[in-house]
């Protein structure tokens, strides 16, 4: 009688690391909007603000400890859902705009729906786009424009009446953007392993440096740098193509 074949039984589970830091993101998104709620505004951008870092770190811990998978993919998808589409929608409607009734449901609205179908979008392309850019604006980059807005304007007393207005504007703005087709650069072709100039590493940490002294002011004017970028960046690289083709 012949032994029965070991079968090689595989294990299932999930990867411990980038999935806490990814539950870190969630609870983030999560606090912020508890914190809004109670009417903790400061205390829910910065929340915001944290989301953005443990996002970031996650992918970045998952490739560095090749703990990639499609579960880590998909968790990702909903805590970004939850901390930078829901989150910064709800923190500013109320903040500033449940005064304005059905007009400011809709513009929180919009926002939280940039969100949903960026993220979705991202998902359905993310094996035949191109990695050197983004399509349409990124959530988290959209959240910390808005987060940034409220935290400028908590920090310096704004009267809300002033600042409800702009408010709209970004927010809807910041919406539609992310389901645009402008392009925005991942800046996943710079190398941070790699050696620097000595002028670099200076400039790094002045800039770090001024971001530190004025947070609110210099994360909001990052930000909003960056989503203007894309529609320059678009419009430019028409033209070389439209001049490339009459050459």
């Amino acid at each position: 009688m012949t032994k029965p074949e070991k079968r090689s039984i595989r294990r299932r589970g999930i990867y411990l690391l980038p999935n806490l830091l990814t539950t870190g993101a969630l609870f983030s998104g999560y606090y912020a909007i508890t914190s809004a709620i109670g009417g903790r505004y400061e205390t829910a951008v910065i929340a915001i603000f944290v989301a953005m870092i443990l996002d970031g770190l996650d992918g970045r811990v998952a490739r560095l400890t090749n703990t990639q998978s499609e579960f880590g993919v998909q968790y990702d998808s909903l805590s970004d859902m939850t901390s930078f589409a829901v989150a910064p929608a709800l923190v500013m409607y109320l903040w500033a705009f449940s005064s304005f009734g059905k007009v400011g449901l809709f513009a929180a609205f919009v926002h939280l729906a940039g969100g949903a179908l960026r993220l979705a979008r991202f998902n359905a392309q993310v094996g035949t786009a191109d990695k050197r850019y983004f399509q349409g604006l990124p959530s988290p980059a959209a959240a910390a424009i808005l987060a940034g807005f409220i935290w400028i304007s908590v920090e310096h007393g704004y009267d809300i009446d002033m600042v409800k207005y702009p408010a709209i504007v970004l927010t809807i703005s910041t919406g539609l953007l992310m389901v645009s087709n402008f392009r925005y650069s991942s800046f996943k072709e710079i190398d941070l392993r790699g050696k620097v100039p000595f002028f670099v590493a200076i400039s790094v940490m002045l800039a770090i440096a001024f971001v530190m002294a004025q947070p609110e002011t210099m994360l909001f004017l990052l930000f909003l740098a960056y989503a203007i970028s894309g529609p320059v960046v678009t419009l430019v690289m028409r033209k070389r193509r439209l001049q490339e083709r009459k050459l």
